[in-house]
């Protein structure tokens, strides 16, 4: 990883302000509620919360793919690495038609995705081969037996052997691992700029997972992409993040470097998920702490904190009443808690708030 003074000073990709809302028939659901963070070039982000709290519609939306009840406003902008210092403004994603043809001539060449699940993600009716050679006759050219050849040379590069053999074989013929890491040469053969990773090792065994987390820091430094990486897996984020942004309910509740987010959680649900967590060398007798309760559902949520119902530290009269500002701790730490914020009485009133 180069330096984060080495940064090109514009960032790939900028979402502000992302909002997606999914009308029920008992009110509105607010699924993303504001939601900001940039993606710099050759970086990983790591994108982590539990299940129901976004994540997935969030990375979905940077390309256009969300359900058509998903409702989106915002902005995405994305500035090509080609000239990354270009003085002409930034391409708004979701400015664009998602059917159109400026968005397709993005997806699948500049940002590519590895989905959650590669058995759902690959057709069952054709095989593998083809179904890699489909983005690279769209993407790259239009020779079919130079299409094959980058295909074939993809799946050797992501470690499956017999690529000849493997190449005309059905996804129901690999094992989940081997299928993984076809949805990965599928979504690297067009050298893409951005790879976003929807819990990309959720249904492998921990060995495969290592592999596989292995296979894209290789890939990483190989082509030089920019990854948002989608987990649940603290672990996973310790292993391939620079910088990680937590989200709890639809919003970024604390956003930090890698290391920081570690080295001195903020919010009181980061520092839940940190002890949650079972350490080399820890108290074997010892039960995991877990944290309480469950994500609410976002539907017609008055103005509070989303975590107030499951918060030790939570302030009566002011966690359940307004919601909650962003607090910038430091140049690169921020943290949504009015324990921190300046509405609470600053730093020094707020951190005698703090129990655990």
């Amino acid at each position: 990883m180069t330096a984060e003074t080495a940064q090109p000073q514009q960032p790939l990709l900028r979402v502000q302000d992302l909002k997606i809302r999914i009308r029920m028939d008992n009110g509105v659901m607010n699924a993303v509620d504001g939601v900001d963070f940039e993606i710099r070039r050759g970086r990983t982000l790591g994108l982590v919360g539990e299940s129901g709290c976004g994540k997935s519609l969030t990375s979905r939306a940077l390309i256009g793919i969300n359900p058509k009840e998903c409702e989106t406003s915002g902005r995405v902008a994305y500035r090509s690495s080609q000239e990354p210092e270009a003085k002409e403004e930034p391409l708004d994603l979701l400015a664009l038609d998602p059917n159109g043809r400026k968005i397709r001539s993005i997806r699948g060449r500049k940002i590519a995705m590895i989905f959650q699940e590669p058995m759902t993600a690959f057709s069952p009716m054709y095989t593998i081969g083809n179904q890699i050679m489909e983005a690279i006759l769209i993407h790259r050219t239009r020779n079919k037996k130079e299409a094959k050849k980058i295909a074939l040379e993809m799946l050797s590069k992501v470690g499956i052997s017999d690529e000849e053999k493997r190449f005309d074989q059905y996804p129901h013929e690999f094992s989940g691992g081997m299928r993984q890491r076809a949805m990965i040469s599928m979504a690297l053969s067009c050298n893409p700029e951005l790879l976003i990773a929807d819990e990309p090792t959720t249904a492998l065994d921990v060995t495969i997972q290592a592999q596989v987390l292995e296979l894209m820091k290789r890939l990483q430094q190989e082509f030089g992409m920019a990854i948002l990486l989608v987990t649940h897996d603290l672990g996973i984020i310790a292993e391939m993040c620079d910088e990680v942004a937590v989200m709890y309910l639809g919003k970024i509740v604390e956003q930090a470097p890698m290391k920081e987010i570690f080295r001195n959680p903020k919010h009181p649900y980061t520092k839940g998920l940190l002890r949650s967590m079972p350490r080399l060398g820890g108290n074997k007798t010892k039960r995991l702490e877990s944290i309480e309760g469950s994500v609410p559902v976002p539907v017609n949520m008055p103005p509070m904190c989303g975590f107030y119902d499951r918060c030790k530290d939570r302030i009566e009269g002011v966690c359940n009443r307004r919601s909650v500002p962003a607090t910038q701790i430091s140049g690169s730490h921020m943290v949504r808690c009015f324990l921190y914020s300046e509405q609470q009485g600053g730093d020094n009133d707020g951190e005698a708030h703090i129990g655990n």
